[in-house]
């Protein structure tokens, strides 16, 4: 998931030394348990004794992210290029609304750059709603407004608890780090190590926990320099949490994209540069879904006749739902038959805009997958789990009663890792039925990075993507195929452990059945999925 909380960020700056521990091959989460001895999804065993000698057809698959490298060597071959449209004369060539949508297009930039950054939705919210239920209590509120307001109660608890945290965590980091400085000082070294600060009598609280923190960095990435950089980098960040995604005054679309925020059906907005100013992670989803397979770089995606259009709506904060909702709109009009969503949030400013979209998608015969995200949570209700999702909103916006109807070619994936042992389901991955329906692999990676490099990532972004190649290599072969048989079909064909998975629930670490925490009860198997779907 794009969006990291500052608990998981921390153990992702501990991934280095994890990955040593535990090496994850490059290409892991397309090899075969039983072949291999790793948990991927049986990929090069279904090319190797299913699909030689087949024909494919292309399937166009949107990422919907924060940007895709279109220049990078493994991805540039199998971009979608919009037939209908003459690249660069200013022109909106195949009439679809959109000027040199080449690849695909930018629902936030403008013709004064591009949003990098916004806010947190329930900061959105905070300020939207604080005037309109300011003189109201849960007792006098009125009916009509309950909902509404009990929102706007959750998004303020939420602001309020992650405005003081922000702040102690920038007022710890601060202290920190001059206590770092002052020790190398006092202490005429000019790095520091494990023993140094082991020998230390910490005169305060404080000193102790500093203490402790560097104590615990430096077994994971030794060296005082890092430790020091890494501390800097933690108080830039809270410095960005408090400047931007806390900040109730913080607007960057009003300067950059300038549209009618207000009015969520319109469509004409926007750029044509679908790379913008941090392609990572879309670059990074991209190649695990599809990079060019067989041409001896990079890495091989799990399916081998895709073409990847970019739909940037994703910033660095928390997406808007007009954006996310035109940029499924825009995917589904223009033939993508899978969309891949590897973000999400916890509020929502109009999911009804949203559902729309998804709606639209669905009668256009379209699958999305979605990431779960990356709370280490349990979920079980609509009203819990990540936004966007298959569960269509009442007109208040409420999607808690899950009485509304649901999206019917949605997936929501969890991630795994790669032992078949109580480790197979990911530390930091959400969990539960009937929000997640499979696992899939997700931890560390190996995939394209922007200026044609690579590298690994974890999260339930990266797993999304594994099943989003699935999705597209089974309607490679199988074009006839719906999209609810595609999912019925990927549900189907799991492999289900039959030994208990360790899964966090707050501090506490439960043993369960994978069967007890997803819907499918299963990983995702590209072998199994693609015998099945022969016989439909």
């Amino acid at each position: 998931m794009k969006k990291i909380p500052l608990p998981a960020l921390l153990l992702f700056l501990a991934a280095p030394s994890l990955l040593a521990q535990h090496p994850h091959r490059p290409n892991w989460q397309n090899l075969d348990l039983q072949h291999d001895t790793v948990f991927g999804i049986s990929t090069e065993r279904a090319y190797r004794e299913l699909l030689a000698n087949k024909h494919a057809t292309t399937v166009i698959v949107a990422v919907i992210d924060g940007g895709v490298d279109t220049t990078h060597e493994d991805l540039q071959p199998i971009l979608w290029t919009n037939p209908g449209e003459v690249p660069g004369n200013g022109l909106d060539d195949d009439h679809n609304g959109y000027v040199d949508d080449i690849h695909g297009w930018n629902f936030i930039g403008g013709a004064h750059g591009n949003v990098l950054y916004d806010s947190k939705e329930f900061v959105r919210i905070v300020h939207r709603d604080s005037a309109r239920f300011a003189s109201y209590t849960t007792t006098t509120i009125p009916a009509a407004e309950k909902k509404a307001f009990a929102i706007y109660q959750a998004a303020f608890h939420s602001y309020d608890s992650m405005l003081v945290d922000t702040r102690n965590w920038y007022h710890s980091d601060t202290i920190w780090l001059k206590y770092f400085d002052s020790l190398a000082r006092s202490s005429g070294k000019d790095s520091l190590n494990i023993a140094d600060f082991q020998a230390l009598t910490p005169t305060d609280s404080i000193e102790k926990k500093a203490d402790e923190w560097a104590i615990k960095r430096l077994q994971h990435i030794p060296g005082f320099g890092k430790l020091i950089k890494a501390q800097q980098g933690l108080i830039e960040l809270d410095q960005r949490l408090l400047s931007i995604d806390v900040n109730e005054n913080f607007d960057p679309r009003r300067t950059i994209i300038g549209d009618d925020y207000d009015n969520d059906h319109q469509r004409d907005y926007g750029i044509s540069d679908v790379t913008g100013p941090d392609p990572l992670h879309g670059t990074h989803v991209s190649g695990i879904i599809g990079a060019v397979r067989g041409n001896g770089i990079g890495i091989d995606g799990v399916a081998d006749h895709v073409r990847i259009m970019c739909v940037r709506a994703i910033p660095q904060g928390d997406e808007r739902d007009k954006d996310v909702g035109n940029a499924i709109r825009y995917a589904a009009a223009n033939g993508a038959k899978v969309i891949n969503i590897s973000f999400g949030k916890h509020f929502s400013w109009h999911k009804q805009a949203v559902d729309e979209a998804v709606k639209y998608a669905m009668q256009k015969d379209v699958l999305i997958v979605a990431a779960a995200g990356n709370d280490g949570q349990y979920v079980d209700a609509p009203a819990h789990t990540l936004l966007p999702n298959k569960w269509y909103a009442d007109s208040s916006g409420d999607a808690s009663a899950g009485t509304n109807g649901v999206a019917a070619a949605w997936i929501t994936v969890g991630a795994s890792d790669q032992f078949d042992d109580s480790t197979l389901v990911a530390s930091f991955s959400n969990y539960g039925k009937p929000f997640v329906d499979v696992f899939a692999p997700g931890v560390q990676l190996y995939s394209c990075l922007p200026a044609s490099t690579y590298g690994y990532e974890s999260g339930t972004s990266m797993a999304a993507p594994v099943v989003t190649g699935l999705a597209a290599l089974i309607r490679e072969y199988y074009p006839k195929l719906t999209a609810i048989q595609v999912k019925d079909i990927i549900m189907r064909s799991v492999v289900k452990p039959t030994h208990t998975v360790n899964v966090q629930d707050g501090k506490t670490t439960k043993k369960v059945l994978l069967s007890d925490i997803c819907t499918s009860g299963g990983i995702v198997n590209a072998y199994n999925a693609l015998k099945l779907a022969a016989t439909y």
